[in-house]
């Protein structure tokens, strides 16, 4: 099956955008914006697989959209394509140095327009597959720390423009060192197994994010959830997990596996960091397992 890619257009002349569309629009979904800082707007908001820039723009050039786009983490890996009238190699190589991938001249052809595009997207997915199984936990296949740590950078990012509420819950599985000691280590990967399973089969929203964090650890991001949201969704996580039965016959335990639950929500200002947010999710986390585990806590 062909991979259908979502294409940005950024030029304000209707005769080249006619032209480059015609091109790709049979396969890949083709957006337009016609001026610099309207393709600064639609590339956060969609987050392209390509961009097809014009540096001369009615607003702003196309090398400074270049230089905004390559600023924001959100946007800073999309890949730029210059199309230009600007014929030099030193306008090319200026285009470059800023980080696109590619320079077309104009007047260009939509055969090679085409070419040049399906090589630069192929050359995309690849990449994107190897990045993938990099962010990927290879023992639960959650999204490990790392990407994680990606998306919530993308989410708060989001929710600052917005002013959106966000939401995180911290989990770890209750005493879980003692129960590798009891059952052994394959048992315990079994265990983290069903558990990361459980809990992603727990969210039903497309943009809920679940991630192993580490160790017994795993985290939850509720994008635009509210406390009380986020609560009823955690609640429901520990439900799930306690209801798996999993013996837990540790003699210091004797009972069944359960977890504890740290959550916490805010609506991110500008200029502000997720790290105090994280840690204010991690301090319910251990206040949950003070006020004896198996529950969740939210200041």
């Amino acid at each position: 099956m062909a991979i259908v890619s979502d294409i940005l257009i950024v030029d304000d002349d209707p005769v080249n955008v006619q032209i480059i569309a015609n091109a790709l629009v049979k396969t890949n979904c083709v957006r337009i914006a016609t001026s610099g800082l309207k393709g600064v707007e639609v590339a956060q908001e969609i987050i392209p697989d390509l961009i097809l820039l014009d540096i001369g723009l009615p607003d702003i050039s196309g090398y400074e959209v270049c230089k905004l786009l390559k600023s924001y983490s959100i946007t800073r890996h999309i890949p730029i394509v210059f199309i230009t009238s600007l014929d030099t190699d030193l306008d090319e190589l200026h285009g470059l140095e800023l980080g696109a991938i590619d320079y077309i001249r104009k007047p260009f052809s939509p055969a090679l327009i085409r070419a040049r595009v399906n090589n630069q997207l192929l050359l995309k997915h690849k990449t994107d597959q190897l990045a993938k199984l990099a962010k990927l936990d290879s023992l639960t296949a959650l999204p490990n720390r790392r990407h994680f740590e990606e998306e919530l950078n993308k989410v708060w990012s989001v929710a600052q423009r917005k002013s959106r509420e966000i939401a995180i819950a911290l989990l770890d599985i209750d005493f879980f060192k003692q129960y590798n000691d009891h059952y052994g280590h394959t048992a315990g990967d079994r265990c983290l197994q069903l558990v990361a399973k459980t809990i992603k089969h727990s969210l039903h929203r497309p943009m809920d994010f679940v991630a192993r964090y580490g160790g017994e650890e795993f985290v939850i991001i509720l994008p635009d959830s509210t406390v009380n949201e986020t609560i009823l969704v955690a609640e429901k996580v520990r439900e799930n997990i306690q209801n798996l039965s999993i013996r837990h016959e540790h003699p210091d335990i004797q009972s069944h596996l359960t977890v504890s639950i740290g959550v916490a929500s805010t609506t991110p200002i500008q200029h502000t960091v997720n790290r105090q947010f994280l840690e204010e999710a991690d301090k319910n986390l251990y206040q949950a397992k003070r006020m004896g585990r198996n529950r969740l806590y939210c200041a």
